[in-house]
């Protein structure tokens, strides 16, 4: 059989033969990189006015690793001799998610916290606030503001890092400028 009579008799578009393994690798590589270059393009327009660096950056990381893996588990389960890895690997990624998340779950409290310090922002780098840390109430200025973190800087130029988790469920006074 020719190739033009294989083309035209659908056989590379059958995810049962060699062609269409190659076909569908082909298909969901080039989705996977245009869906990752539009995540991109989207992330950097909004960059600087609705998203700061530290959000466009997580979120930018967080899209191309769920495209990858998304990619990667309908490939697995559309080809017939991957289907069962397919189905692996879905039940693998939900198992690792549970466990990941039960064993992760102040470190993801507080990136959790973080991601909605940054969509609120009930305060920014620069303010003044007060705040009740273990030593007692501190006051000082927002120095920088990261997904697990917050750290403030007091008048006597000492750090406190403070967990994002803390900062969103304590009163926060801040001072006016």
């Amino acid at each position: 059989m020719t190739p033009l009579e294989r083309i035209l008799s659908g056989e590379f578009v059958n995810p049962g033969t060699l062609f269409g393994v190659i076909f569908y690798a082909l298909v969901f590589l080039l989705v996977a990189w245009l869906s990752m270059r539009s995540l991109r393009v989207t992330l950097e327009r909004l960059e600087g006015g609705v998203l700061d660096h530290t959000t466009a950056n997580f979120l930018r990381r967080m899209g191309d690793v769920l495209v990858w893996v998304l990619a990667l588990i309908l490939y697995a389960h559309l080809i017939p001799e991957l289907r069962s890895l397919g189905t692996a690997l879905l039940t693998g990624a939900s198992v690792a998610s549970v466990l990941i998340g039960l064993a992760a779950q102040s470190t993801l409290g507080n990136l959790i916290a973080g991601f909605s310090l940054l969509l609120y922002r009930p305060f920014q780098i620069g303010d003044s606030v007060q705040l009740t840390v273990p030593s007692g109430v501190q006051t000082g200025t927002i120095a920088d503001l990261t997904l697990g973190y917050t750290i403030i800087r007091t008048p006597e130029n000492h750090e406190i890092v403070v967990p994002n988790s803390v900062m969103a469920s304590q009163a926060i006074i801040k001072s006016p400028e």
